[in-house]
């Protein structure tokens, strides 16, 4: 895919400064790096950079975004390249600075409990380096094996255990970045409160890189809970799955991991992964994590739970009480964006709405699909009203996906924003899904976020043509 370019090209010239800057060994131009950076995991949607940096060190960064700035080049911060909204594209060529030489767990802060890192380390080598220690980073989207925390707090990241724990943005306590222009700044640290000023910190928490380049991060960890258990709840419907989400966190218990799947998700997923679950062809699963120090409270909670679900329909609740029955039931979960992109050109949808409306907006979603003939497959994060809508192509002729995809993306959208909810939970809004956000949002609201990013970004450098719609011509 092309777009027509608005910024300078990167001449020799400028590939000579980048090496001079960020080191010889460090700026690529051969065809496979400039490939890799080229897609992310948004669908198919390539864009060519012109040049790759692996930056490794934040001097090292603000020297490459002085040059892009002095020559208006265009930028686009790159982490694991895991994001579902195509946030790491390089829509306009120009150059790619990756973190993922910016790798090192700097410190962890055992007193504190606090680890300072740097983006390009790993989501799940940062947990098993903490829980070595006793302690919990909980953030843990289901790209955590590859996906660098830069990136997590760029988009904000959440995955399962959001529904006690909270998602990225209420664990970081502090960050060093790079603006467009190269100015290196500081905010926050190894501070549990800190009302000083405006909190440049969450502003940039969430921002896709469009505001700045995360190069050191500060992140609050808790102590390990000891025990943990996992259920598994068939259930004959899906509005009685759905339903009972609000009945169990009502009922005074909070789960850590509250997951919906409908059966095409879990079918997908055991295909994917050559297993076979039991009471994988009911219609809809719950999988309900419960954890804690006293394990006697746990089975306490996880009784109450079972008498909850079998009062909503249930047809069964298994326990599994083994940590590889827990394994194989978290792999079919994790496995299953993954999973539904081997089966079908898709275009994955990431709704939220509070939980007590997901009944109406799983049902609103399926009368939509079948208005307009197409195929739905939605499990997600049903405890923090987190859906994911799969929109597969499955076997419609090309004109008919191309003719009806878009209205049935708007039609979504639109009633998640009437039961009062917005277009994304987690994924990020990027590229792809930038020319919805009128549904979400006002003229005057997408306005003062445009200022915002006038603000740190004057020349619109730093990853452009992601988040704001494009402009009527």
């Amino acid at each position: 895919m092309k777009t027509d370019r608005k910024y300078a090209a990167v001449t020799k010239d400028i590939v000579e400064q980048l090496r001079e800057a960020a080191g010889a060994d460090n700026v690529a131009l051969d065809d496979d790096s400039l490939r890799v950076c080229a897609s992310d995991e948004t669908e198919d949607l390539e864009f060519l950079p012109e040049v790759v940096v692996h930056a490794d060190s934040t001097e090292a960064v603000s020297r490459v975004m002085k040059i892009a700035w002095d020559n208006d080049v265009p930028v686009t911060p790159r982490g694991g390249g895991t994001g579902l909204s195509g946030g790491a594209l390089p829509i306009h060529g120009g150059i790619v600075v990756t973190t993922k030489r910016l790798n090192r767990i700097l410190e962890v802060d055992t007193q504190n409990q606090i680890a300072v890192v740097e983006p390009g380390v790993i989501t799940q080598v940062l947990q098993e380096t903490v829980k070595e220690v006793g302690l919990y980073y909980p953030p843990d989207p289901s790209s955590r094996g590859s996906s660098h925390l830069g990136g997590n707090l760029a988009e904000s990241a959440g995955g399962p255990h959001a529904v006690k724990y909270g998602v990225t943005k209420d664990y970081v306590l502090g960050i060093e970045a790079v603006l467009p222009d190269g100015t290196i700044i500081r905010h926050g640290g190894k501070l549990l409160k800190n009302s000083t000023g405006y909190n440049l910190t969450q502003l940039i928490i969430g921002s896709e890189g469009t505001l700045a380049v995360i190069t050191k991060i500060y992140l609050k960890l808790i102590p390990l809970p000891r025990h943990r258990t996992l259920l598994f709840i068939p259930f004959p419907t899906l509005e009685a799955a759905v339903g009972t989400v609000p009945a169990v966190i009502n009922s005074g218990i909070v789960p850590s991991a509250l997951e919906f799947m409908e059966r095409d998700a879990v079918k997908i997923a055991e295909e994917h992964l050559f297993v076979t679950i039991q009471h994988s062809d009911a219609p809809a699963q719950l999988l309900i994590e419960l954890d804690g120090n006293d394990e006697t409270i746990i089975r306490q909670e996880a009784e109450k739970v079972c008498e909850i679900a079998l009062e909503q329909g249930a047809t069964d609740v298994l326990l599994a009480d083994s940590a590889a029955r827990q394994a194989e039931l978290w792999a079919i979960r994790r496995a299953m964006g993954e999973a539904v992109k081997t089966v079908s050109v898709y275009k994955e949808e990431d709704t939220v709405v509070p939980r007590t409306n997901l009944v109406p907006l799983l049902s609103g979603v399926k009368k939509i699909a079948a208005t307009y003939g197409i195929t739905t497959v939605c499990y997600g994060h049903a405890g923090d009203g987190n859906l994911h809508v799969n929109i597969l192509k499955r076997d419609m002729s090309d004109d008919d996906w191309n003719t009806k995809l878009h209205d049935v993306i708007v039609k979504i959208f639109e009633l998640t924003v009437s039961l009062g909810g917005t277009i994304s939970g987690e994924h990020g809004i990027g590229y792809s899904q930038k020319n919805f956000m009128h549904i979400a949002f006002t003229d005057d609201e997408l306005a003062l976020m445009k200022r915002i990013k006038d603000a740190f970004d004057p020349k619109g450098i730093l990853n452009p043509g992601k988040i704001f719609p494009d402009e009527k011509s």
